[in-house]
């Protein structure tokens, strides 16, 4: 009793106190650094400066990473990328709903796939959509919940996923081999919301389309370049090790020079949006060096350990989302990982997939809610829980998906890790769309 007892007192101290800062409105990452801090002296440890600096680089990489995707994104944003990007599909696709429905949720993702970030996606990307999904009928409520479920699902995409780097920085573990699983948990989802909340609508044509849309062919490859660019060296990347805050900087300084804007001036704006996350990540990092440094992460290992194999897997699918209502980052690193380390054994990387899976559902509970809140911003609801209530069918689908998951690692490992994957997968998804076709056609032919 003794042994175990300073351990959970420790955790107890820091888990309240993080939780109580938080809902004073203290900014999550202050609120990470001050529970450290409590968890350090309460230990024995005063003056625990030495290690509050050690953690604060704990997620050097990923910080790096996500500094360099927002300058990234910021460049694509100026250069007019993405409204191109997103009018095209729309001018293209108007006379085919559900295929309208599923490529503008691809679309929202993209700005979380390259990000690490919900918040971005819903600002960027999703903001540039609402007027898309206004136009194929949605009201505000239902649009509001797509943008933020598939910001959601675009920061859990490939090939940023910042929950199961951070996993994986607690374990050791290189983010190496994720895209495969990660793609599989994340794009179908996506599919699955966008199609439940999109059902029954029908467009609204007194939305006016803009005239103004389409340019010339010479533009539209200019804008194109720093993307086609940023993809061939992820590629190039492969057999010559760049890394990806190289390769987001090269294609960032080729938008500014295509658009004619200052990269310095673009670099500046975007790196002080990308501060929240930043510090997020540091403040995660000096909270798990104090769980490591006073044996919190040992003590909660070893008790999930001593669980029951159903309580451990019901424990992972509800506490880790709830968790997530601080911080889905919080989340991964201060359930994730004891999670993670309870499942070992079955495949680690679908395990830690799932996870973090479950983790980025915390951006959609209350209080904090990020991507619902953001999302309700963009949409102009004042009332962001009516956006929650509309997005709750995706987000229990999403938790059972992630349970299953786990439970089954290991047939879900052998599958990702066969050759027959990426044409599984690929093909999948072509006679999936081919499926859309059909039904937009019939349901065209119906005057729909």
């Amino acid at each position: 009793m003794t042994t175990v007892f300073p351990e959970l007192l420790y955790f107890l101290i820091m888990l309240g106190g993080f939780v109580l800062l938080a809902a004073v409105r203290v900014p999550i990452s202050v609120s990470l650094m001050l529970a450290a801090i409590a968890g350090f002296i309460f230990a024995g440890e005063f003056w625990p400066l030495r290690h509050l600096i050690e953690g604060s680089f704990v997620f050097l990489d990923a910080m790096l990473v996500i500094a360099t995707a927002m300058i990234f994104m910021e460049s694509i944003k100026e250069s007019g990328f993405l409204t191109y990007l997103a009018n095209t599909i729309y001018n293209k696709f108007k006379n085919y709903r559900l295929m309208l429905l599923v490529l503008m949720g691809f679309f929202i993702m993209f700005a979380g796939m390259i990000t690490g970030s919900s918040t971005a996606a819903v600002l960027t990307t999703g903001a540039i959509a609402y007027p898309v999904l206004r136009k194929i009928g949605l009201d505000k409520t239902r649009a509001g919940a797509i943008i933020a479920m598939s910001g959601i699902f675009g920061m859990l995409a490939p090939p940023i996923n910042l929950p199961v780097m951070i996993i994986g920085q607690g374990v050791d573990m290189p983010y190496i081999g994720f895209y495969k699983p990660l793609s599989l948990v994340s794009f179908p989802l996506a599919t699955i919301t966008v199609l439940l909340l999109g059902r029954g609508t029908k467009p609204n044509v007194s939305i006016k389309d803009d005239a103004n849309a389409m340019i010339n062919n010479r533009k539209a490859l200019q804008l194109c370049l720093p993307v086609l660019l940023l993809l061939f060296l992820m590629i190039l990347d492969n057999f010559i090790s760049l890394g990806l805050p190289l390769i987001f900087l090269i294609s960032s300084v080729l938008a500014a020079l295509l658009s004619g804007k200052s990269f310095l001036s673009i670099s500046k704006k975007a790196l002080g949006e990308s501060l929240g996350i930043l510090s997020i990540l540091v403040g995660v990092g000096m909270f798990l060096q104090a769980m490591t440094f006073n044996g919190v992460r040992g003590f909660i290992v070893n008790s999930l350990s001593s669980l029951p194999s159903s309580l451990r897997l019901l424990g992972v699918a509800v506490g880790v989302p709830l968790f997530g209502a601080v911080s889905s980052f919080g989340s991964a690193s201060v359930l994730g990982i004891p999670f993670f380390l309870t499942f070992l054994g079955r495949n680690d990387i679908v395990v830690a997939s799932a996870i973090s899976l479950l983790a980025g559902l915390g951006d959609m509970v209350p209080p904090t809610a990020l991507a619902g809140i953001f999302a309700a911003h963009v949409v102009e609801e004042k009332n962001y829980f009516r956006i929650w209530l509309a997005s709750l069918p995706s987000f229990f689908i999403t938790m059972i998906v992630g349970a299953v998951v786990i439970l089954h690692a290991k047939t879900v490992g052998k599958f990702v890790d066969s050759q027959w994957f990426y044409p599984c997968f690929l093909c999948g998804y072509a006679l999936f769309f081919l499926i859309l076709f059909v039904l937009d056609k019939r349901a065209a032919e119906r005057g729909f």
